[in-house]
């Protein structure tokens, strides 16, 4: 009777798979056919839905699932008004998400589906967050892997959350984590930092990403340094506290400089001939303090334009279409 309400239990529960994808008309039927596949091969341990969430595309990626969400109520759509970003995306299918544990793996087949089976084995082992880390890819050109290294340096030097190196958006996270996810109300957020910042029981699993099968990444460069920057100044108070630094050690400084021209030209009439002329010195002094206090107000403007949009209030996300979710 015990052996029976267990292997009940086990049946009741449920995995969701979020996958946001934008402009994925190719990978997209691929991918549904893979994660269907992974999942019917887990039936006899839990039940799963999956959620895809068309961040505004505009090619065909909405009409390329249709048929496989007519053959399989499982599958889940949502559909952005407009594109909102990758990292919205991720969070909207965590907040519509019903499962025991979400799953995120993006659409362009890089995250295997078939590590999926791992993911959900440490989790029933006691794991509540379990991330995937890529490894190093030879084929990433030489800005990505730079990128990528100073972006871990300096984010975990600055910031009060620690990210793992490499750790990517292909993870699992337990009901729970979903839950305190969901109370979260940054617009400018990167999931795999907050979910981070959450803390909870974390395990990890090492995967050789595969070559895009079809299209080009959606993140270029620029997309890349806008998400770091926002990173840090969304984890960290360093920049701000660093200007603030900054011009404590400019005022020192200064002063020492300053003392220094005057005791030397009036005091001791300039005796090693530095010839410092009093407009010269003011305009140096001018212009290098100027430099300082449009640096500072750079980086508070950066604060206060992130305060504007966290009390701005928007919704998240508008979604136009929703299909096979419960009402």
């Amino acid at each position: 009777m015990n052996e029976q309400t267990e292997n009940q239990e086990i049946w009741l529960k449920k995995i969701s798979i979020i996958v946001p994808f934008y402009n994925e008309a190719e990978n997209l039927p691929i991918i549904s056919r893979k994660l269907v596949d992974v999942c019917g091969g887990l039936c006899n341990k839990c039940d799963y839905e999956i959620i895809f969430i068309n961040d505004g595309s505009t090619d065909l990626s909405g009409f390329a699932i249709e048929e496989m969400m007519n053959a399989n109520k499982k599958i889940k759509y949502l559909e952005f008004s407009r594109n909102f970003g990758k990292e919205v995306a991720i969070s909207a299918g965590i907040h519509h998400s019903s499962g025991d544990a979400a799953i995120m793996l993006d659409a362009d087949l890089q995250h295997p589906p078939e590590l999926i089976p791992e993911f959900i084995e440490k989790w029933e082992n006691g794991a509540e967050v379990v991330i995937g880390v890529r490894a190093k890819d030879s084929s990433d050109d030489l800005f990505k892997r730079l990128g990528s290294y100073f972006f871990y340096q300096i984010s975990n030097w600055i910031g009060e959350t620690k990210l793992v190196p490499f750790s990517t958006d292909f993870r699992l996270i337990d009901r729970k984590v979903i839950d305190e996810f969901a109370k979260l109300t940054e617009r400018n957020r990167m999931a795999r930092g907050l979910i981070a910042w959450l803390g909870f029981k974390r395990e990890f699993i090492n995967f050789s990403a595969p070559p895009r099968q079809y299209g080009r990444p959606r993140y270029g460069k620029l997309e890349l340094i806008k998400l770091a920057m926002s990173s840090f100044v969304a984890n960290s108070l360093l920049p701000l506290k660093l200007a603030g630094y900054l011009g404590m050690a400019i005022t020192f400084i200064s002063a020492i400089i300053g003392m220094f021209i005057i005791i030397d030209k009036y005091f001791f009439h300039d005796p090693f001939n530095f010839g410092f002329s009093g407009t010269a010195i003011l305009m140096v002094f001018n212009l290098f303090l100027i430099g300082i206090v449009l640096s500072c107000l750079g980086v508070i403007a950066l604060y206060i334009a992130k305060i504007h949009q966290e009390v701005s209030n928007r919704p998240l996300y508008i979604v136009s279409r929703k299909i096979n979710f419960e009402k």
